[in-house]
C-alpha cells in the first residue's frame, strides 16, 4: 500500500493551488468580515469598496453563483458559499435576452445580494460565455466580496446558532463599538424593494393561456418556464388588488421573493378576497407558497438557518417519489395551523421535515417551497409547470378566449418596472 506525507500545511496548499489558477491576493484591500456576537474573520476585498450589513446565510450549490446573487429572495442578505472556488467561469453578459425577451442568464436585472462570501476567488475565469471576473461585476453593481476567509467556520458557527447578523468591512479592523450598525433585513419589507413598480406583459407566441403573476421578487427563469409552455403572462406588483382583474386570467401565479411573508399583509389579503370567487388553477413558489397558505388560515415560521441548496430531497406524498431540489428560503409554512378540511402537505423536506408544499384537497391550488425551475439547480421537479398547464387546460372553458389584447400589449411595459 503506498503512503503519502502532507508536510505542507493544508491551507498553504489551498492557497497555493488557487494562486496559481486565480493571480494574486497581493493587490487585494483588507476586509473584515463579522458576525454580530460571533467569529469575526479578515480577509481580501475584491468586490466593492463599500462596508455593508445584513442577515448572513450559506449556500451550498456547487454551481450558480451569477444565478444566485442576482436571484430577489436573496435581497438584503450577505450570501456564503460553501464551495471553496468562486469566480472561475467569470460572469455571463447581464443584457443578453432570449427569444422572449427575458434575462438569458440572470434571474434579474442587477445583483440583489448585499455582499459576498468565499474563501477563494478566482481572480482570472475561463468559460465561453463570460465577459468579465466575478471581481469586476462586483465592484462595477456595488457588491460588497470577501475572500481568503475560512467559510468553514462560518458555517459551522451558522449551522449551530442559526442565521445572524454580518458585516464586511473594507480596508479597516472591526470595531465592536459598531455592532449598533448590524441592518437586520427581516425588520423591512424587501419584497417592495424587488418587485415591479408597474404591470408587464411578456407573450408567448401562439400559446393558449394567460396568467397573471403576482410579482414578489420573481425569476426569468420562472416567467420563461411559464411562456415557454404557452402561457403569456401579465406581471403585476405584490400588492396590486388582484381580485378586480382575476377574471380575465386563465389562472393566478404568485411568484418567490425575499424576506419575511408577514410583511406582504396586502398581498395575503388581496388573495384572500380572490380565492372566495376564483375558481381556475393558483400556483406558488417558495414566498408565493407561503403567501398562500397565509392566505389558506396558515401561519409561518422562521427556520434557524434555512435551506439554500441545489440537492435537497423533497418527498411528493401523493406519490412516494423523491426529488432533489433547488432551494432558497429561510421561512417555511407551519402545517400544524394549515385548515385540514381544505389543504394536505404536498411535499415534505427530508434534511429537516419542514413542509415543502400544499394542495388542496378539491379545488386545483397548490405550491411548493422549493423551486422547480431550478435554475442553477436540478430539474427534477420541473413537471410541475407541466401540470399547471394541465390545469390551465382542463379549467378553461371550451371555446373561450383570454387572450390578451393588443391594446394591452401596447400600453403595458414588456419587462419589469424596477425602482431607481
Amino acid at each position: 500500500m503506498l503512503r503519502f506525507t502532507l508536510k505542507t500545511p493544508l491551507k498553504t496548499c489551498k492557497r497555493t493551488l488557487a494562486t496559481a489558477a486565480s493571480g494574486t491576493y497581493n493587490s487585494l484591500d483588507r476586509a473584515t468580515f463579522t458576525i454580530r456576537d460571533g467569529p469575526v474573520l479578515s480577509g481580501r476585498s475584491f468586490g466593492a469598496n463599500v462596508n455593508v450589513s445584513g442577515e448572513a446565510v450559506f449556500s451550498t450549490a456547487l454551481v450558480g453563483y451569477p444565478e444566485s446573487m442576482t436571484d430577489p429572495s436573496y435581497r438584503g442578505q450577505i450570501l456564503v458559499f460553501t464551495q471553496p472556488l468562486i469566480g472561475n467561469y467569470g460572469v455571463p453578459s447581464g443584457s443578453s435576452r432570449d427569444e422572449f425577451g427575458l434575462l438569458k442568464y440572470f434571474e434579474s436585472p442587477r445583483i440583489q445580494c448585499s455582499g459576498i462570501v468565499v474563501s477563494d476567488v478566482a481572480l482570472k475565469f475561463s468559460h465561453w460565455t463570460a465577459v468579465e471576473s466575478l471581481s469586476s461585476w462586483c465592484e462595477r453593481e456595488g457588491c460588497a466580496a470577501i475572500t481568503d476567509v475560512d467559510t468553514r467556520e462560518i458555517v459551522t458557527y451558522l449551522r449551530e446558532q442559526g442565521s445572524s447578523l454580518g458585516r464586511i468591512t473594507v480596508g479597516e479592523e472591526y470595531d465592536a463599538d459598531q455592532d449598533e450598525a448590524f441592518f437586520d433585513p427581516g425588520a423591512v419589507n424587501l419584497v417592495q424593494r424587488v418587485s415591479t413598480t408597474q404591470p408587464f406583459h411578456v407573450p408567448s407566441p401562439g400559446g393558449g393561456f394567460h396568467v397573471a403573476v403576482l410579482d414578489c421578487g420573481v425569476k426569468e427563469n420562472i416567467l420563461r418556464s411559464l411562456v415557454s409552455r404557452g402561457a403569456a403572462v401579465t406581471v403585476f406588483p405584490y400588492d396590486y388588488p388582484i381580485q378586480k382583474v382575476a377574471h380575465h386570467f386563465d389562472g393566478i401565479f404568485i411568484s418567490n421573493g425575499p424576506g419575511d411573508p408577514t410583511h406582504c399583509l396586502s398581498t395575503v389579503h388581496n388573495l384572500r378576497d380572490t380565492l372566495k370567487t376564483f375558481d381556475k388553477p393558483v400556483f406558488g413558489i417558495c414566498l408565493g407558497h407561503q403567501l398562500l397558505g397565509l392566505a389558506a388560515g396558515a401561519k409561518t415560521v422562521k427556520l434557524k438557518y434555512g435551506n439554500r441548496a441545489h440537492n435537497i430531497p423533497a418527498l411528493d406524498l401523493t406519490t412516494s417519489k423523491c426529488h432533489i431540489t433547488s432551494q432558497n428560503h429561510g421561512y417555511a409554512i407551519d402545517t400544524t395551523t394549515l385548515p385540514e378540511n381544505e389543504y394536505a402537505e404536498y411535499f415534505v423536506n427530508l434534511n429537516d421535515g419542514s413542509n415543502e408544499g400544499i394542495i388542496h384537497k378539491s379545488r386545483p391550488i397548490f405550491s411548493t417551497q422549493f423551486h422547480p425551475e431550478a435554475k442553477g439547480g436540478p430539474q427534477d421537479s420541473s413537471f410541475l409547470f407541466d401540470r399547471y398547464i394541465e390545469l390551465l387546460k382542463e379549467y378553461k372553458p371550451s371555446g373561450s378566449v383570454t387572450a390578451p389584447s393588443p391594446l394591452l400589449i401596447d400600453l403595458l411595459a414588456k419587462e419589469r418596472v424596477v425602482a431607481v
